[in-house]
């Protein structure tokens, strides 16, 4: 069976029902970091007096899963409703192909690694 990677860049403060979506579609790995950065927005600059300072990128959550590909699009969506506030900086979704997985500990690959 192939694998995808899902990553999902999403507000910290939905974080919370985006794991718990994705874990509800039965997904219980994944991982999370915190990520800087802006998408289609660039940086704007912002003036303090008469001097121009660059607004630092945004705080976000990046949540990853690898999962059978049949669960894709049932786990986007989640995500989506999830996520989903309505304004700008909601955030994006990424789906790839993964190649292979092995677990380190027993050598399993493919699926049964995930």
């Amino acid at each position: 069976m192939k694998l995808k990677r899902i990553s999902a860049i999403v507000r910290p403060h939905r974080l919370e029902e985006v794991k718990t979506a994705v874990a509800d579609v039965g997904v219980s790995g994944m991982s999370v970091s915190d990520v800087r950065g802006a998408g289609n927005s660039p940086e704007l600059p912002i003036f303090f007096g008469n001097q121009e300072i660059q607004v630092p990128l945004p705080v976000k959550s990046k949540l990853v899963v690898v999962v059978p590909e049949d669960k894709v699009e049932e786990i986007v969506r989640a995500i989506i409703l999830a996520a989903a506030t309505g304004e700008p900086g909601d955030g994006k979704i990424f789906v790839e192909p993964v190649l292979d997985a092995l677990r380190i500990r027993t050598g399993e690959r493919g699926e049964v690694a995930v």
